[in-house]
C-alpha cells in the first residue's frame, strides 16, 4: 500500500517533484505484490506511454490482474480496449461484460458507455429504455457525455416520452461543463422556444460559446 501511495505522490507531484519514472517504479513494486490500485495505474501509464514506452499488451496484463480483483477503473479500461480493438481483437460482447461489471460498481464512465452500446445496439440488441437507464445513472454523477445524450433522448422522445423541459435541463448541465454539442442544442432550443420561452439573446450566448470552441454549425 505504501509503495502504491508513493507511486501516486510521484505521479501527481504531491509534496515531491513530479516524476513519472519514479512513480512507475513504485507502482511496479506494489503491483507485483498484488495491489489492485497500483496495477490499475501501472496499466494506465502503459496505455498512455507516461514514464514508459506506450505498450497496450503490458497495459492489458496489469488491467486484467486489477479487474479480476474487482477494480472498476481497470474493468472500464479493459472494456475500452475491447470496444476499440486496442491491443486486442475488437469484441463488443467482452466490452459490454466489462463495462457492466464497472457500471454496477457505480463507475460513471462505464455507465455512459453502456448507454451508448444499448442505444446503438453494439454487442447487445438495441434497447433505448436500457440506454436511458444507464445514461441517467451516469448523468446524475455529473458525466457530461451522458447528460448530453440523455438530453438528446428526451428531446427526440427516444426510449422515453418526449419532454423538452427535461432535455433542456440535461443539456444545461452538460453545457455548463463546456460540452459543445449541448451548447449548440441549447442555442437551438432557446431560438425556437422549445421547453423554454423563446429568447434570441440567450440563444446567441450559447451559440457563441459553441462557436468559440470551433463548432461549425454554431
Amino acid at each position: 500500500d505504501a509503495q502504491s501511495i508513493l507511486g501516486s505522490m510521484y505521479r501527481k507531484g504531491q509534496r515531491v517533484l513530479q516524476n513519472d519514472k519514479t512513480a512507475l517504479n513504485w507502482y511496479t513494486l506494489a503491483a507485483k505484490q498484488g495491489n489492485a490500485d497500483a496495477q490499475f495505474y501501472l496499466g494506465l501509464m502503459y496505455v498512455q506511454g507516461t514514464g514508459v514506452p506506450q505498450n497496450d499488451k503490458t497495459a492489458l496484463k496489469w488491467w486484467n490482474l486489477a479487474a479480476e480483483q474487482g477494480d472498476s477503473g481497470a474493468q472500464f479500461g479493459l472494456g475500452q480496449m475491447f470496444y476499440y480493438g486496442q491491443g486486442v481483437r475488437q469484441d463488443y460482447k467482452a466490452a459490454l461484460n466489462l463495462f457492466t461489471l464497472a457500471a454496477e460498481q457505480g463507475n460513471a464512465d462505464a455507465q455512459y458507455k453502456l448507454g451508448q452500446m444499448y442505444r446503438k445496439g453494439r454487442g447487445v440488441p438495441q434497447d433505448y429504455k436500457t440506454a436511458v437507464k444507464w445514461y441517467t445513472l451516469a448523468a446524475e454523477q455529473g458525466n457530461a457525455d451522458a447528460q448530453f445524450y440523455l438530453g438528446l433522448m428526451y428531446a427526440q422522445g427516444t426510449g422515453v416520452p418526449q419532454n423538452y423541459k427535461t432535455a433542456l435541463n440535461w443539456y444545461t448541465l452538460a453545457a455548463e461543463q463546456r460540452y459543445v454539442g449541448a451548447q449548440l442544442n441549447l442555442g437551438v432550443m432557446y431560438a425556437n422556444g422549445q421547453g423554454v420561452l423563446q429568447n434570441y439573446k440567450t440563444a446567441l450566448n450559447w451559440y457563441t460559446l459553441a462557436a468559440k470552441q470551433g463548432n461549425a454549425d454554431a
